[in-house]
């Protein structure tokens, strides 16, 4: 997995490889001085040498810069390496997400996608910052501090030897029983982060129901079980410091008094024994081999929190699409035309019963089509089989006469454009949103788009028309100018098929009339579809659908559907009554 991860360095590789490069020879350096501490010490101060002092004291400080300098570096190294890997990782992510179809995003929550793209990414980040630069650091000196005690004092090294086991034995116990706190966790952020999604973009919603006291309720029981884990896992990792700070006490206290009695035995004497000298330099491998051991520990534990982390990166990563191209795929759609031929369509090879059966329709390009049907009767799950953003379990949908899964996908869906009944707007001005249609679209372009659509007038209205500045989603416009300008920008892409799913719910029924009109004149070689739950708003249509539970109940002309279909008579007749339609 961490190979699979590790193929976001890209350009930040050299900078990789210099870190614990760098580290490794600033602790070698570090290593050196509690030698040359010795030295001064035995030959300089005893001997009451000033050459000697001279000599070793400049060694010394040559020895501390030069290392300052290498620690510099390799600190810079890793920070560049570091912040550039995960960059490079949030994108492949998000990169990835891109591809996805509907039925790969089903399968992450929203929540859980941007835990990932965050927190998770910065687990992984402080990780690799500590593996690049402590983790090279640690265990060379660690080595280097081992091999010059025992070169000082094989008998008092073996001090070493037991506090090491110790320190095993503890981290052994605390990763074990660590590791599945921090997994545990991740999936209570999805969860918490999800509730605060749902929340703020449902706030009027709250607010109009006061239900602000049962949300702060939802989100404490979630926050209270986060707080739990880490507590937990604080508490089984917090057992790692004591247990080195007595391992660092006894270790120094066992080789001070081991050595204090050679020095005594032997007059301080290097012929014969220890010297005061070594004894110092003794003491500091002892604080740099267990300070190492400590470090990586520590690596130890940021590596559990960061395997939990990574498998949910991997997991995103190495998610395929469910929709592919071709071997050789068509990039051009010669018509509108749309044949749905035998299809069957379920979300889930586990459903028992599909979503979509025997569907067969010919729509001829050009057209003007309408789709009415009851709430769950697979009005927009049909039209998103044509620019497959699903793909059908069985039989094909073809457009321009070829199968969809025979197509290019980014050339399919430009050809086909889908106005939502709750299409996004993006924060930015009135343009910025339009050419989300077309991105090099004119000015004569954009208003002609707008006039179609029956938006000009309230965006000229508007403070700077135009140039207006529209909040996140659209939160400053009406439900009908939001769709209204949706369709603008939907007719922008001058798509070879326009597909509205209800889009035009929230208007009035005459500027709905006004609207198709427009579309009509405006372009009238492109096959427009049009889901509505209005019989006004497709009655004039040159084709009406009438889905039931999955199925095509009946096909024909408004008059025709009123002589023969008993589920477009008791919709007409029951708008009849309300005045929907004599309100058109």
């Amino acid at each position: 997995m961490r190979r699979r991860l590790l193929k976001s360095l890209r350009e930040y590789k050299i900078y990789a490889l210099l870190s614990p490069l760098l580290s490794g020879l600033e602790a070698s350096l570090d290593i050196i001085v509690p030698t040359f501490m010795a030295y001064l010490i035995d030959y300089g101060i005893n001997r009451q040498d000033m050459d000697a002092v001279l000599k070793y004291g400049l060694l010394l400080v040559v020895s501390a810069v030069t290392s300052m300098v290498f620690g510099f570096l390799a600190g810079k190294s890793t920070a560049i390496a570091s912040a550039g890997f995960a960059r490079n990782l949030r994108n492949d992510i998000f990169h990835t997400t891109q591809t996805f179809s509907f039925s790969n995003i089903d399968r992450f929550s929203t929540s859980s996608i941007i835990t990932r793209l965050t927190t998770d990414v910065e687990n992984v980040q402080r990780a690799f910052q500590m593996t690049t630069r402590i983790g090279a650091r640690s265990p060379v000196m660690l080595v280097f501090a081992l091999y010059f005690s025992f070169r000082t004092s094989v008998r008092l090294s073996l001090v070493f030897l037991g506090a090491t086991v110790i320190l095993g034995l503890g981290l052994y116990f605390s990763i074990r029983h660590v590791y599945p706190v921090f997994k545990r966790v991740f999936k209570r952020y999805d969860h918490m982060n999800r509730i605060v999604q749902e929340n703020l973009l449902a706030i009027r919603v709250v607010k109009n129901y006061t239900r602000e006291s049962h949300e702060k309720r939802h989100f404490a029981s979630i926050s209270q079980l986060i707080y739990e884990d880490f507590t937990t896992a604080g508490i089984r990792v917090a057992r790692i410091s004591p247990l080195m700070n007595f391992c660092v006490f006894l270790s120094t206290t066992l080789i001070a008094w081991l050595g204090a009695n050679e020095i005594v035995a032997s007059g301080n004497n290097p012929a014969l024994g220890l010297t005061t000298g070594q004894l110092t330099s003794l003491i500091t491998y002892t604080m740099q081999i267990l300070i190492s051991l400590m470090m990586l520990s520590n690596i130890f534990i940021f590596f559990l929190v960061s395997r939990a982390s990574v498998e949910r990166i991997v997991e995103v990563l190495d998610e395929t699409s469910d929709l592919q191209n071709g071997p050789d795929p068509v990039y051009e759609v010669l018509d509108g035309s749309i044949v749905f031929e035998n299809v069957k369509f379920a979300y889930s090879a586990e459903s028992e019963k599909p979503v979509l059966c025997d569907i067969n329709l010919s729509i001829p390009s050009g057209a003007r089509v309408g789709i009415l049907g009851g709430t769950g009767s697979s009005k927009s799950t049909l039209i998103q089989l044509i620019p497959r953003l699903y793909d059908v379990v069985e039989g094909r949908v073809l457009v321009g006469g070829v199968d969809v899964r025979d197509y290019d996908l980014a050339s399919l869906r430009d050809q086909v454009s889908i106005v939502l009944q709750r299409n996004q707007l993006f924060t930015g001005s009135v343009k910025d949103n339009l050419r989300w249609g077309d991105e090099h679209a004119t000015d004569e372009e954009m208003a002609r788009a707008c006039q179609l659509a029956q938006a000009d007038d309230f965006i000229r209205a508007m403070p700077e028309g135009y140039d207006s500045h529209i909040e996140r989603g659209g939160a400053n416009l009406s439900g009908g100018q939001r769709q209204r300008l949706c369709i603008a920008r939907s007719l922008l892409k001058n798509p070879k098929i326009l597909i509205f799913d209800d889009s035009t719910s929230a208007v009035d029924t005459k500027t709905d009339r006004l609207i198709r009109e427009g579309l009509r004149e405006g372009i009238p070689d492109t096959t427009v579809l049009i889901i509505s739950q209005r019989v006004a708003s497709v009655r004039d249509a040159d084709m009406i659908i009438v889905m039931d539970d999955g199925t095509v109940h009946d096909c024909g002309t408004h008059e025709e559907l009123l002589r023969r279909s008993e589920i477009y008579c008791e919709v007409y007749e029951s708008q009849n009554r309300g005045g929907v339609l004599n309100a058109s």
